[in-house]
């Protein structure tokens, strides 16, 4: 059954006509406005009015909109507490309520999407792929730095100000003051990190307009942007264009291009693969690798240097960024919501080569995100490269584990801490924590303690997008699921070398094996709920391939 047949279902032409639908919009196409307004997440809090202003250029181009909203976890809110392990769970929630709602009513002849920050971003990615409509995304924009005695500041200057303040580097007063001027107001958090690097991917594959990525919250543009949308969602309609025709293998693979050559956040690689699932693309660790070794650096923005979005976008935005790599052929011309990529970029240029670096003068001629394999990630750990300020390309340290971030926590702030030391944190993975939680609070402490170069972070949880040094998450597979991360004890040699792009415990096999006999599962007891639930779903994902 179509759509124009189940609006004319008695029960739902009755029902359409009390939400005051005139009878003669019946037969105008239906538009689902999904946003992700809330009144908790600054990245969230301003797109209310972006959801008006969609509806009514769904209305100027002749359709009928609906809206409805998903829900929305702030991880910095989240960030330090057991609430941190809700957030990449409810990335399935968001994709699972979006595509209940747009099925299950089965009237949409298109769907625009209006969301920001680090699971929203994908969870909408995702539900679109699945429901496979006609699907204009609109990304909420970036927040405007903060500012401190002249310089600018975002959401990692706050957490960097707890380990300062404990390490006594900064007074009371002082951290007062940095807390007050880091988030001034509406958007995602104004650096590179997990939120804005995202709508950065949305952009590259096709589903927002040019500089929408970098269009800030509270500007006219994001406004415009959220209007247009209307009418780009009817165009597509008419011709026919699926979410799953603009999400091609070739639109991922410049999704990668674009996410190596700025450096984004290392969450990017847990969203992707997941994300292409949904159209039946499969991308795998060594995939990215390989567009990896292929893409220079073009971009390093907060936290791997002071820029911010607001610079990226200055200087050319994503557009200049895929322009810059066309030049190398490096970007493929995919379908967009209002035509072809290579005619979107064709007038994109650099304006501030500080900001956006040429194809010529790259950061470095390999991503600012690489993928290292040993024995202690045998299928794969993730480091944003871009975001590591050693010259050396080998760290060797000893290994100091925790099997939870709170106690790893404490030991950094009791001062303990010192250089050479290389920090495992394991049980924080997907099935362990469960829910993969970010561990921003200890990579944060390292760098209020300014030891960023000088100890290294690893984990088979995840690390915020805010997140600079030697810090390694995502390792594969988790200590959950037998990796061999739960076999590091505290004084082992750990070696990691990026230019060999490995990462080894230094032990014997033979010794290995013996501590493997003796290994015990840490995972603690869950009560029934949500984490009991997801948790469950990835030991039967992962069942029998460990």
């Amino acid at each position: 059954m179509n759509t124009a047949q189940i609006k004319e279902l008695p029960a739902a032409k009755s029902l359409f006509l009390a939400d005051g639908v005139k009878k003669d919009s019946l037969k105008k196409p239906f538009i689902a406005i999904v946003n992700s307004q809330c009144d908790i997440v600054p990245g969230h809090i301003h797109l209310g009015k972006l959801g008006e202003e969609a509806k009514k250029g769904v209305i100027a181009a002749g359709g009928v909109p609906f809206e409805f909203h998903t829900i929305a976890i702030c991880d910095g809110i989240a960030m330090g507490h057991e609430g941190m392990k809700y957030s990449l769970p409810s990335r399935e929630i968001i994709a699972d309520s979006i595509e209940a709602m747009i099925k299950g009513h089965g009237v949409f002849d298109g769907a625009i999407f209006i969301c920001s920050c680090d699971k929203i971003v994908p969870g909408h990615l995702m539900a679109a792929l699945r429901c496979n409509l006609p699907s204009v995304f609109v990304t909420g924009g970036p927040m405007m730095p903060g500012s401190r005695n002249g310089k600018g500041m975002d959401v990692k200057d706050s957490f960097a100000a707890k380990g300062a303040l404990e390490g006594k580097k900064i007074t009371p007063e002082e951290y007062e003051d940095i807390i007050c001027n880091s988030c001034p107001g509406a958007g995602s958090c104004a650096g590179l990190f997990t939120a804005n690097s995202m709508a950065c991917i949305v952009e590259a594959l096709g589903f927002s307009e040019g500089m929408c990525a970098t269009t800030h919250a509270i500007t006219k543009e994001k406004g415009i942007q959220a209007f247009n949308a209307g009418a780009k969602v009817l165009s597509l309609i008419k011709s026919n264009t699926r979410a799953k025709d603009i999400a091609t293998k070739d639109a991922f693979m410049n999704a990668l291009r674009v996410d190596m050559a700025i450096g984004a956040s290392t969450n990017t690689i847990l969203h992707l693969p997941d994300i292409a699932k949904e159209a039946g693309i499969i991308i795998t660790l060594d995939n990215m690798d390989e567009v990896s070794k292929s893409t220079p650096n073009l971009v390093k923005i907060s936290p791997s240097s002071s820029f911010r979005m607001i610079d990226l976008h200055n200087a050319g935005g994503i557009p200049a960024v895929l322009a810059e790599l066309s030049k190398k052929n490096l970007i493929l011309n995919t379908k967009t919501i209002d035509g072809k990529m290579l005619e979107r970029i064709k007038a994109a240029k650099i304006t501030n080569t500080e900001v956006i670096h040429t194809i010529a003068t790259p950061y470095s001629q390999t991503g600012g995100i690489s993928i290292l394999y040993g024995n202690l990630a045998e299928k794969g750990a993730v480091i944003k490269s871009a975001g590591v300020g050693i010259t050396e390309k080998v760290f060797d340290g000893n290994a100091v584990c925790f099997d939870d971030e709170d106690s790893c926590s404490k030991y950094i702030e009791s001062g303990k801490v010192k250089k050479g030391d290389v920090i495992v944190i394991r049980y924080v993975g997907k099935a362990g924590a469960p829910g993969m939680p970010e561990m921003l609070y200890p990579t944060s402490a390292i760098s209020g303690l300014g030891l960023d170069k000088d100890v290294a972070l690893i984990t088979d949880g995840r690390f915020s997008g805010a997140t600079k040094g030697i810090s390694i998450g995502h390792v594969d597979p988790e200590a959950a699921l037998g990796g061999n991360i739960a076999l590091a004890e505290n004084g082992d040699k750990i070696k990691i070398d990026l230019e060999k792009k490995r990462i080894d415990l230094i032990i014997s096999d033979k010794e290995l094996a013996a501590r493997r006999t003796k290994l015990r599962n840490k995972m603690k007891e869950l009560p029934e709920g949500m984490l009991k639930r997801y948790r469950k779903n990835i030991l039967e994902q992962n069942k029998g391939s460990n």
